[in-house]
């Protein structure tokens, strides 16, 4: 049985969540918006039967066993925790912070029984789980290197708000770098040690971003990650060197490339299809195509996750309809989802590659293992403005 969801946000994924949910069977029974106002109009464009700005109303919504939370990181880890206390399933977006990261690991711990996925959906693009498969079976040898590269037009939005400070999770590195650390961890089954990287904001104004507003997030980023503890996943591990290169100030098409290179061969996902090329061979051969064809992004959604979130959706489907309980969900069809435990690391790595950028040396990632001091972030704030 599937159970009704309940969609936090009215941004552009939320936008194109709704339909995916509803092509799969899933109805959605509740809109959560910023303010009445953006609630009532998506509601009323997507026919959603109830729509509101107080998140409690959606979370205690008698029909709602599903929530999807697709809003501003600051506020992701306040409603994914009161939500899995209520006893209701949960995907959502990364946290702004690695406290508040390590908040929901500590609820997802505390309710296994409930559903609490990182929604990634790269690690669902079709090419990417061939990939992952193909590395497994030996296609590209020894893992020696990755690389992953990412341009677009700017991630900021029309007016001043979360994308454009650092401190609230807006930038290339938290936005989609992130979504790369996850998915380059998941392909080779290793996590990163050590990083090294370099951010830069080249848009601080703009005509609608004046006066006293600067934007401080990134719109460019390079980093590089050293990783080991292979783990139980496909890939050797050890030894191998991911780079991952970041530019929002390209307008045109959207380029989107993740490359595996061993000592037999290499792999490389353009988009949303699959190629490689082993050594010795005659030329790149295509191994997954988009079976939808190439396609459009749509605005704000590059065309890698808008196919990931529909696999991913599916896959949702798969976990929820054998149950007979609305709340019950079977893990094997959700088993390669980031977890809560996942998100912690990645906002690990990322907060270790700002920390690099503004000391210019290789950075240890540690994933905390008890909460902090609630006053350390405080301090280290005042302390960058300070420098």
């Amino acid at each position: 049985m599937l159970p009704g969801v309940g969609v936090f946000g009215t941004g552009s994924t939320a936008r194109m969540l709704v339909p995916l949910l509803r092509g799969e069977g899933f109805e959605v029974r509740a809109l959560w918006g910023r303010s009445e106002e953006e609630a009532r109009s998506l509601a009323q464009e997507l026919g959603i039967p109830f729509h509101t700005s107080q998140s409690d109303d959606v979370l205690l919504h008698p029909d709602v066993d599903l929530v999807c939370i697709y809003i501003s990181p600051p506020l992701t880890r306040q409603i994914a925790v009161k939500a899995l206390g209520i006893g209701k399933n949960v995907v959502c977006e990364k946290a702004a912070t690695a406290v508040d990261a390590f908040k929901m690991v500590t609820a997802a711990r505390y309710y296994p029984q409930l559903l609490s996925i990182v929604g990634n959906a790269l690690r669902f693009l079709p090419a990417f789980v061939a990939m992952r498969q193909l590395l497994a079976e030996g296609y590209v040898g020894e893992l020696q290197v990755c690389d992953a590269r990412v341009y677009g037009p700017s991630l900021l939005d029309q007016s001043y708000g979360w994308t454009c400070e650092e401190l609230m999770g807006g930038g290339g590195l938290h936005t989609v770098g992130s979504t790369l650390v996850d998915l380059l961890s998941h392909l080779m089954g290793a996590r990163a040690i050590r990083v090294h990287g370099l951010l830069r904001t080249f848009v601080r104004q703009n005509g609608a971003i004046r006066g006293i507003r600067r934007v401080t997030s990134d719109d460019f980023c390079f980093f590089q990650m050293l990783m080991g503890g292979s783990g139980s996943g496909p890939g050797t591990g050890s030894g191998v060197c991911c780079t991952v290169t970041l530019n929002f100030n390209m307008p045109g098409a959207f380029v989107h490339e993740v490359m595996v290179v061993g000592s037999a061969g290499r792999l490389i996902a353009r988009g949303t299809e699959l190629y490689g090329q082993r050594n010795g061979g005659n030329g790149e051969e295509l191994l997954l195509g988009d079976s939808k064809g190439t396609g459009q992004e749509v605005k704000d959604v590059p065309l890698p996750h808008l196919r990931g979130l529909g696999s991913m959706v599916k896959a949702l489907k798969d976990a929820f309809q054998a149950q007979e309980e609305r709340r019950s969900w079977a893990r094997g069809p959700v088993a390669m989802a980031s977890t809560f435990e996942d998100g912690l690391y990645v906002q690990t790595v990322v907060e270790a590659v700002k920390r690099s950028s503004r000391s210019g040396e290789w950075e240890s990632v540690e994933v905390m293992t008890q909460e902090p001091d609630p006053n350390q972030n405080l301090c280290e704030a005042l302390q960058r403005n300070k420098n």
